[in-house]
Order: structure tokens, then C-alpha cells, then sequence
């Protein structure tokens, strides 16, 4: 009996280099790939087989989506749905995976990278700075999706953390307005936009900069926010390394 089952594939927000090995080996065998074609660049879908057949989704429903994947699927054929990002973050799997459950279909997620490791990165910052902050929040702004109250804005900005905005460049005059009732207005902030993408950029601003930085560079999709204390110079270093510091594996002479 042939088994019936779907891959959910994270494939980073755009560099093919940071696809895991795992991802590059489905994609390569793949005879269907149901990719996202506004928020995944085509470098990442040509290293697919150049017969298999590569099925665009930003202009389909759920409806039409899930009902070619369960066509294909029922024809025998290795079928694999590439998402932007981490499928877990904002992936819009769980209602898939309803869909695929009913039918019988075996679904199996495989991880990707997300813009906020990527664009952390690309300035060398480390987003757990001891004494600093050692929570980061991935969130979004409300917009038409909405979010549960113990989840607005503001209550999130009390922490003061390390906060990554996703899908907000809409919003960010509400935005920058909740948030400067918490952060000190020179609180850096990291913008990315299509990070890793050839034309992707990141930029180093603060927080009080955050609405006519995004109007002058017409962000409204496609853009990261990283709202962070730990963003900058710090003189506070961990424990980890202290010579003066004993744990399990290293004792304190």
C-alpha cells in the first residue's frame, strides 16, 4: 500500500544556502511542489527537477490549494508545500493539515530558518544579552487578522524584551505609538526588508525614526522589525565563559 503524505518545508526567508539539508533533499526528488511564489524567491524553486510540476499559490484559496494537493497525492505522486520562513511562524499550516487529515494524508513539517535569525545576524547581534534582556517575542501588529487581548502591542512592549514584529510595516504608525510608551525612543531597531533576497537590505535605526523611515522606503509587506536593548554596545557579558565560573563541565580550580 503506497503511503500518502505531504511535506510542509521551511525554506528560509530567501537565501538557498540557508535551506537544511534535509529541505534541499525533498525539494530535489519532489514530482508536485505547491510553493509561495509572492514571498519565495525562484532560485529556491529551480533547484527542483525541472519536470516536476511547480504549482503557484498566491493567487489560490485554501480550497483550490489542498484540493490539488489531494488530487496529486491520490495519483501516487511525491508532493511537497514550500513555505517562506519556518511553516510554524505565521505558516497557515493548521488548516491545511485539518484538510489533509480528513483524507487520510500523512503530513510531515520540516523547519526553516526565519527572518529574524537572518537578520540578526547579518548585524551581529546577539538578541539574550545578560542583564540586558534573555526573552525574545515574535509577534505581529493586529491589522485585519487581529490578536487576543492579552496579546496586544502594549502588553508585550512592557517587557521590554527583545521583540520581533512580523507582518506590521502597514501599521507602524500604531506601532511606533504603543511601542514608545515602553522603550526609551532611542531604542535600536532593526528593519529588514526581503532579507537574504538579492535585493533584500537590513538597517539599523531607532525606534522614535520608525514611521518616517518606513514611509520614506515604502515598506508595507515583505519587512521585519527587531525592537531590542540588546541592540548595540554592551559591556555585559555572560557567566558561561568566566574563568571564575564552574558548571558540570568545567570545574572552577
Amino acid at each position: 500500500m503506497i503511503t500518502k503524505k505531504l511535506f510542509f518545508i521551511g525554506v528560509g526567508p530567501g537565501d538557498p544556502e540557508l535551506l537544511t539539508i534535509k529541505a534541499l533533499k525533498e525539494i530535489k526528488s519532489a514530482e508536485v511542489i505547491f510553493w509561495t511564489d509572492s514571498l519565495i524567491p525562484e532560485k529556491i524553486i529551480n533547484l527542483a527537477k525541472e519536470d516536476a510540476e511547480k504549482i503557484k499559490t498566491s493567487s489560490l484559496n485554501l480550497d483550490q490549494i489542498t484540493s490539488i494537493m489531494i488530487n496529486r497525492i491520490n495519483e501516487g505522486k511525491k508532493v511537497i508545500r514550500l513555505h517562506d520562513g519556518d511553516p510554524c511562524l505565521f505558516g497557515a499550516i493548521h488548516e491545511q493539515i485539518e484538510i489533509l487529515n480528513k483524507e487520510k494524508i500523512e503530513t510531515e513539517v520540516i523547519p526553516g530558518i526565519s527572518a529574524f535569525q537572518v537578520t540578526a545576524s547579518m548585524h551581529k547581534t546577539e538578541l539574550t544579552i545578560p542583564g540586558v534582556t534573555q526573552t525574545i517575542i515574535l509577534s505581529r501588529a493586529g491589522g485585519r487578522t487581529g490578536m487576543p487581548e492579552k496579546e496586544s502591542l502594549r502588553y508585550l512592549a512592557k517587557h521590554k524584551s527583545s521583540l520581533c514584529l512580523y507582518l506590521s510595516a502597514r501599521h507602524i504608525k500604531q506601532v511606533q505609538k504603543e511601542l514608545l510608551e515602553y522603550y526609551p525612543a532611542e531604542t535600536k531597531v532593526i528593519v529588514g526588508y526581503r532579507v537574504s533576497w538579492d535585493d533584500g537590505w537590513t538597517k539599523i535605526i531607532d525606534l522614535k525614526d520608525m514611521e518616517n523611515f518606513s514611509t520614506k522606503e515604502n515598506l508595507i509587506r515583505t519587512t521585519i522589525y527587531i525592537i531590542s536593548p540588546a541592540i548595540g554596545d554592551h559591556k555585559k557579558f555572560s557567566n558561561l565563559y568566566d574563568p571564575s565560573y564552574s558548571h558540570l563541565f568545567r570545574k572552577n580550580k
